[in-house]
C-alpha cells in the first residue's frame, strides 16, 4: 500500500484572503520575517496496490475533476511512501 499526496494551492495570480489574514497576524504573535503566506489543501490517499502509471493517471484525473477547481487552483501529485 502506498500513500499519494495531492496538494492543492490557489494559482499565484489569485488573491488568497486566508493567507493574507495569517500573514498579518504572524507579527502580532511574535513571528517576524514572513514575507508571504499562501493557504492550500492537502489530500492523503492510501492506494491499494502499486502506484504505477495507470494509478497516477487516475489520481491526476481525480484531482483535476474533483479535488481542485482548476480555474483558480493548481495541484501537485506525489507518491509519499510505499508500505
Amino acid at each position: 500500500m502506498a500513500r499519494v499526496v495531492v496538494d492543492v494551492m490557489l494559482k499565484p495570480e489569485i488573491l488568497d484572503p486566508q493567507g493574507q489574514a495569517v500573514q498579518r497576524a504572524l507579527p502580532r504573535l511574535g513571528f517576524k520575517g514572513i514575507a508571504d503566506v499562501r493557504q492550500g489543501k492537502r489530500f492523503e490517499l492510501e492506494v491499494d496496490g502499486p502506484v504505477d502509471d495507470a494509478a497516477l493517471a487516475r489520481i491526476h484525473e481525480m484531482a483535476e475533476t474533483f479535488l481542485a477547481n482548476t480555474v483558480i487552483e493548481d495541484f501537485f501529485v506525489k507518491v509519499e511512501e510505499e508500505k
